[in-house]
């Protein structure tokens, strides 16, 4: 079984979620059956067919978060050091031909969020940044064609 890089706030919110899912989505959803089941024929009953497909999503996204834990492996940030890119660095990366600049936290596939900044290291970015160091260029093939970065700046936080 391939085992995944998770930082410890990211391993802690998917066991959150998953606390969360148990006991406050599963019994609400339990009693919107009970309560569809209540208003008779359940073969023409809108509401019942809801809260059955409600509770297949509950339960899949239940499998999908308990099998991200298993697989996940935490990583401790404090051991990092900042000479080269690795999972759990920030690093800063400026495009070469618009001179954007850009800043990133390499983190595990199961807590990457963009709105955050926080890309996968098995990301086409992430791949290509890890065990880069300031100064070095890196060519990543992104959907909009080739695209080329500086490493600016890498750092713990």
């Amino acid at each position: 079984m391939n085992k995944f890089p998770i930082t410890k706030p990211g391993f802690e919110k998917l066991k959150k979620e998953l606390a969360r899912l148990r006991k406050v989505e599963v019994p609400a959803n339990v009693k919107d059956i009970e309560e569809a089941r209540e208003h008779g024929d359940i073969s023409e009953n809108a509401e019942y067919a809801a809260a059955k497909e409600k509770q297949s999503f509950i339960q899949g996204k239940l499998q999908e978060i308990e099998n991200n834990l298993a697989t996940s492996t935490v990583i401790d940030l404090k051991e990092l050091t900042d000479d080269r890119v690795v999972f759990g660095t920030t690093v800063t990366i400026e495009e070469i031909s618009t001179g954007e600049v850009t800043r990133y936290q390499l983190v595990g596939p199961f807590e990457s969020d963009m709105s955050r900044n926080q890309i996968s290291v098995t990301s086409p970015i992430g791949k290509a940044l890890l065990r880069k160091e300031v100064g070095d260029e890196v060519q990543v093939n992104a959907p909009g064609g080739l695209r080329k970065f500086e490493i600016v700046d890498i750092v713990i936080e």
